[in-house]
């Protein structure tokens, strides 16, 4: 893998992509917009830009002459519409969605934000990225989706159309830090920590074969492809962040649909 000098002009990031790089020697104090981004202990780094950022972004460091950086060019994209009304935009009645959801959302903030505050326990972030499942791509990030004749958020992430029951495998490697279900949306979850705060998410799973702590190694099984959750059938969803920025996973792929 080839990475970016720090010091040299960027290229454009499409939205919902990553871009990697290293810092010059002696320099440190890396942020991207005025917030902190973590490094390696050889100043290696990952950037990730949200769906909907428009414009530039302002990447500083500090080197021996003081504070500097690089304006990185954002390319927007165009996202589809998807049309489901077969599915409903809540999976179990609304009164069991509103008692169960508040707390399930405050497990999956929680994973997010404890690989950020420790960004360090990982380093599969810096390889390369392969599909978690074999299958057809059926859904793509970003796309605006009509469920049940309701709009919903853009899709969070990129749907491949397994075979129920076939391996479900980590993208990349890192350690779990949630493997749990069914919950209300994403049916049985696991949640990867792949370090420098990025995290794969595999949602809808038949059947959970990791435990919280656990180190996975690059195409290690995690558990089987399945349709808990909110789902028309057996897929699965493959969604990524960095931080709390919604990361496109095909991108990391090398695949812009």
């Amino acid at each position: 893998m080839s990475w970016l000098a720090a010091a040299i002009a960027l290229a454009a990031v499409a939205q919902g992509g990553t871009l990697r790089g290293q810092l010059p020697a002696g320099a440190d104090g890396l942020t991207l917009d005025g917030r902190p981004v973590p490094t390696d202990a050889q100043g290696r780094w990952i950037i990730g830009i949200g769906r909907d950022q428009l414009g530039e972004a302002w990447l500083g460091w500090f080197d021996t002459d003081g504070e500097t950086g690089e304006a990185i060019t954002i390319a927007p994209r165009q996202w589809r519409v998807e049309n489901l009304p077969g599915l409903a935009a809540r999976p179990v009645p609304q009164t069991e969605y509103d008692s169960r959801r508040p707390a399930e959302v405050a497990r999956i903030t929680a994973v997010r934000a404890g690989a950020v505050a420790h960004p360090h326990d990982a380093d599969g972030w810096a390889a390369r990225f392969t599909a978690p499942a074999d299958g057809a791509v059926t859904g793509v990030f970003g796309s605006q989706r009509i469920l049940g004749n309701e709009p919903q958020a853009p899709h969070s992430g990129l749907d491949l159309g397994a075979a129920a029951g076939s391996p479900a495998r980590a993208p990349a490697a890192g350690i779990v830090r949630l493997a749990d279900g069914p919950f209300t949306l994403e049916g049985n979850l696991v949640m990867i920590d792949h370090g420098l705060g990025l995290v794969s998410a595999l949602l809808h799973l038949a059947r959970i074969d990791v435990v919280p702590g656990q180190y996975v190694a690059a195409g290690e099984t995690i558990g089987a492809v399945g349709a808990t959750g909110r789902a028309t059938g057996p897929h699965l969803h493959w969604s990524v962040t960095w931080g709390t920025t919604r990361l496109d996973p095909a991108l990391l792929l090398g695949q812009l649909p």
